[in-house]
């Protein structure tokens, strides 16, 4: 009877312990009720046990400067000089430009040279020519629809022909005005417009002379 009783009692331990490990098994924290259900849904949503986002990261927005990032400007083309000789003598003239603009890497200022050539007439004789080499500064603006403005102040030398008997053909001159250079936005070609005043001294005397022009820019 002892024997019997000690057995009872073993047996009741072990069904308590087994009925003990399945209720463990069966917790909503480590299965779900339905096979299909995503184990997120079944761990809630604790930061802790939360997936990585697989969303990619945004792109930053690419900045750009002012101006577009070409160092230098090579132009050519038309220009025409109202060249006053002497007080009461004027040459209209006409010819070419040629010139070149070096800009530091995103900056308003840059160094500038250029040559010009024009023939044209004086008192009557079809043989007046004007040669100017001038460099200096030039200073520049971005304005609106890739509109390029600027300004600059150049010096340099002038001869001009023919020869007179009022003094030298060659003397020192200065050019001060500006323009605009037109063209699409990023391209590398631009259209220019100019105005100028060229300051000579020739023949002992002071001449004034307005010059328009238009010319074809390439920038690199």
């Amino acid at each position: 009877m002892r024997y019997t009783a000690f057995l009872l009692g073993v047996v009741l331990l072990f069904a308590a312990g087994a009925g003990a490990q399945v209720n463990s098994q069966s917790s909503p924290l480590l299965a779900s009720a339905d096979p299909g259900t995503p184990v997120t849904a079944a761990l809630g949503s604790s930061p802790a046990l939360a997936l990585p986002s697989s969303r990619p990261a945004a792109q930053q927005p690419t900045v750009y400067g002012v101006f577009e990032n070409f160092n230098w400007q090579v132009s050519g083309g038309y220009t025409f000089i109202r060249f006053y000789v002497v007080p009461g003598v004027t040459a209209d003239m006409n010819g070419i430009n040629i010139g070149m603009v070096y800009y530091p890497k995103g900056k308003w200022i840059g160094g500038e040279g250029e040559f010009e050539g024009a023939w044209g007439s004086v008192g009557g004789c079809s043989c007046s020519k004007l040669a100017l080499a001038t460099g200096g500064p030039r200073f520049r603006w971005a304005a609106p629809h890739a509109v390029e403005l600027w300004a600059h102040g150049l010096v340099g030398m002038v001869h001009f022909l023919p020869q007179t008997a009022f003094g030298s053909q060659t003397a020192f001159a200065y050019v001060v005005g500006g323009g605009a250079d037109i063209g699409p936005k990023h391209s590398k070609i631009a259209y220019r417009v100019s105005a100028d005043m060229i300051g000579t001294r020739l023949f002992s005397t002071y001449q004034y002379s307005p010059q328009a022009s238009i010319s074809v820019v390439y920038k690199f």
